[in-house]
C-alpha cells in the first residue's frame, strides 16, 4: 500500500479524531506524514500506534498562536521538504452556542481556530506549491459551514462558513496553477467535539454516526486522484442525519 509513496503531508489537527483517522490513512498508504497538535502525548501515542511504511513525525502546533504555526512549518521545510498534501483539520466549538448564551470572547477564540488558523496554514504552503504548480489543500469543514443548524451554533457555523468562503476562493485563484483544494462537510461523527455538545450523547448515538475512518477514506481518494481532476466540495453524512 504505498499508493502516496513519496508525497510529504501535513496534518493540522491530528493528534485525536478526524485528523488523526486521517493521518493514520494517509501513512498506511505511504505518505511522509507529519502530524502537529497542540498536546504532544496523543500525537506521539498515535505515531506508536501505527505500523505505516514510514513512521509518522509529530511536532507540536497551536493553530490559535501565528508563532506556533511559522515554527511548525519551518521544522517541515527543515525536515521533510516542501508539503505536497496539507490537510486543515483543527477545530472547536463551545458549549454555550446561542447568541444570548455565548460569551463575546468565545466568538473570537473559535474563528481564530477554526478559520484563520486554517487561513495561515494555507499561507504557509501555498507559495511553494504554486512555485511548482502541485500540491493539495483538504479543508475539513462541517455540514454547519453549509447549513446554519442549530445544533452547531452561532460562532461555530459563521467559522465554518467562513472556511467554506475562503477554500472556494483560493481555490478559484489558484486553479490555473496546479493547487486543488477540496472543502470536506461532514455531519455528526464521533470524535472528542462531541464532549463539548449542550447535551450529552448517548454511547448508542455515538455508535451510530460517522466514524473518524469514514472521512480518513473520502479524504485518502481525494489524494489519489490524478492533478487533473479537483473535487471542489463533499458532503459526507451519517445516513440517519437530516439532510435540508
Amino acid at each position: 500500500m504505498n499508493q502516496l509513496q513519496g508525497k510529504n503531508v501535513a496534518v493540522i489537527g491530528g493528534g485525536t479524531g478526524i485528523g488523526a483517522g486521517i493521518a493514520r490513512e494517509l501513512a498506511m498508504a505511504g505518505a511522509n506524514v507529519t502530524v502537529g497538535g497542540r498536546r504532544r502525548e496523543p500525537l506521539e501515542a498515535l505515531s506508536q500506534a501505527t505500523a505505516s511504511p514510514v513512521k509518522i513525525r509529530t511536532h507540536t502546533i497551536d493553530v490559535a498562536d501565528n508563532g506556533s504555526i511559522e515554527t511548525f512549518f519551518q521544522d517541515f521545510r527543515a525536515n521533510v521538504g516542501d508539503v505536497d498534501i496539507l490537510v486543515n483539520s483543527a477545530g472547536i466549538n463551545i458549549v454555550k452556542r446561542t447568541m444570548a448564551e455565548m460569551d463575546p470572547d468565545e466568538w473570537d477564540r473559535v474563528l481564530r481556530i477554526n478559520a484563520t488558523g486554517a487561513y495561515r496554514c494555507m499561507h504557509q504552503v501555498l507559495p511553494s506549491m504554486r512555485d511548482r504548480r502541485d500540491g493539495l489543500v483538504v479543508n475539513i469543514s462541517s455540514v454547519a459551514g453549509k447549513r446554519a443548524i442549530s445544533l452547531g451554533g452561532v460562532v461555530y457555523c459563521a467559522s465554518k462558513f467562513a472556511m467554506t468562503a475562503m477554500g472556494t476562493a483560493v481555490a478559484n485563484e489558484v486553479r490555473h496553477e496546479g493547487v486543488r483544494i477540496t472543502n470536506v462537510y461532514p455531519g455528526e461523527v464521533n470524535t472528542p467535539i462531541l464532549d463539548n455538545r449542550p447535551v450529552p450523547v448517548s454511547q448508542e448515538h455515538k455508535e451510530s454516526i460517522l466514524q473518524p475512518q469514514d472521512i480518513a477514506g473520502i479524504v485518502l481518494s481525494i489524494c489519489l486522484l490524478p492533478p487533473r481532476a479537483c473535487v471542489p466540495e463533499i458532503v459526507i453524512k451519517p445516513t440517519t442525519q437530516e439532510w435540508v
